[in-house]
């Protein structure tokens, strides 16, 4: 089923070890390497160390709402791309705007569906490869007029 690169690094943020479970249970066949962490600190800091291809966001995590942690990335210069997929139980139309507010690439209310997670992570996935390969594809362009001139 993937089409995007292989090993990418998935971390999820979720401080419910069953959710943490659930998660880890619906990616497991496919070729990815899968981290979690507990809280919002510990989510920042593992985003730091471990640079994941994409992030499952909670937003209601200790510490650090994923809202917050969100905000926190997007400010961040080495973190502004990261695709990021906030799931949650909260399911307001406010809370969607918050998190939209926040930077969240894509936002999934639980029960999480497992085909819907996959397709969601696949497509976040090709997309922010595609424009990695895009940002390269003009870097090259770019040196090459500059050997022009």
């Amino acid at each position: 089923m993937s089409t995007t690169k292989p090993n990418a690094k998935i971390l999820i943020a979720e401080d419910n070890p069953q959710g943490v479970e659930l998660l880890e249970a619906f990616l497991s066949d496919l070729p990815y390497e899968v981290r979690s962490a507990r809280d919002g600190e510990a989510t920042l800091r593992l985003v730091q160390e471990w640079q994941p291809d994409l992030l499952l966001l909670d937003i209601m995590m200790p510490k650090l709402s994923g809202f917050e942690v969100c905000k926190r990335l997007r400010q961040d210069s080495t973190t502004r791309d990261l695709p990021i997929i906030m799931v949650t139980a909260l399911d307001q139309p406010s809370d969607v705007e918050r998190a939209v507010e926040a930077g969240t690439s894509d936002f999934l209310t639980k029960p999480i569906h497992k085909l819907e997670l996959r397709l969601r992570i696949e497509a976040m996935l090709a997309s922010h490869h595609g424009q990695g390969e895009l940002g390269e594809t003009v870097d090259y362009i770019q040196a090459v007029q500059k050997a022009k001139t």
